[in-house]
């Protein structure tokens, strides 16, 4: 299984895209601006998308993209997997026909080119063999992470926080699972911290707290994802202060990574 960061960025700039991750060739974890990276070819080959949240970061070309490939997908509708707060969310502010075209209806609500898969935090979606799970978050909206794992039996697990604060539920989780990476926000520095606590993200700090909870038999890079352009450098200063970046040595606790765009998952 591969995952190719398409866009992991918390706001655009140059070179900075938004959150979106490929799964192999047919499925999205997130929608956001990297999906313009992908040629017209590469986004027909997507079936599934899986959205943590609604924020428009992670949804922003979701629209976009079905219009690209509207010609070639009538009959044969692409599956978006969410919240029900979010596919609600995605009904009435984007696909109303007054922001964008109800692709759930058209061309006809017989044969949508956009049909919706409510899942709940504990899910387990299996597609082509990948098993794609629904993680606890803690976000200033109803949100999730998501834990996939490919066809090959014993597989280890690519893990994503998704939009989150401080969430014992989601180590919880986590620690039950042979992880293979994982990736996390921290969306704002430490100056930032009261900002981050109202807005629901990690700072420094708080990660720090956060990373005590990974199980001391586990040992895997830790990728940080969700940082703004103007703020990279200070957060990664900042971690850097209570952790070693990589490369790892074995008298640090974690091997901890900046993530950027095309960056790819080998699992």
């Amino acid at each position: 299984m591969r995952v190719r960061v398409l866009g992991c960025s918390g706001a655009i700039a140059r070179d900075c895209k938004t959150t979106s991750f490929l799964v192999d060739q047919d499925v999205l974890i997130d929608a956001g601006t990297g999906v313009g990276d992908l040629t017209r070819e590469e986004m027909l080959r997507v079936q599934d998308v899986f959205l943590t949240h609604s924020h428009l970061d992670h949804v922003a070309c979701l629209p976009l993209m079905v219009d690209t490939i509207a010609a070639a997908r009538v009959g044969q509708p692409l599956r978006v997997h969410a919240l029900p707060h979010t596919l609600a969310a995605l009904r009435q502010h984007i696909f109303n026909d007054l922001i964008w075209p109800d692709f759930s209806r058209l061309p006809s609500a017989e044969s949508p080119l956009v049909t919706f898969h409510p899942l709940e935090v504990g899910a387990v979606r299996h597609v082509h063999g990948r098993a794609i799970e629904a993680l606890p978050a803690e976000h200033s909206i109803p949100a999730i992470g998501y834990a996939v794992r490919g066809p090959q039996a014993g597989g280890r697990w690519w893990v994503f926080s998704g939009d989150t604060g401080p969430n014992p539920a989601f180590w919880q989780r986590i620690n039950q699972l042979p992880v293979h990476s994982l990736v996390i926000e921290t969306a704002f520095s430490n100056g930032e911290r009261e900002l981050a606590h109202l807005a629901r993200h990690l700072s420094p700090a708080v990660l720090a707290d956060e990373l005590d909870h990974i199980d001391t038999s586990q040992r895997y890079p830790v990728y940080i994802t969700h940082t703004k352009p103007a703020e990279t450098e200070t957060i990664m200063r900042e971690i850097a202060q209570f952790d070693q970046v990589r490369p790892p040595r074995s008298e640090v606790a974690h091997d901890i990574r900046w993530l950027s765009a095309g960056h790819v998952f080998e699992l």
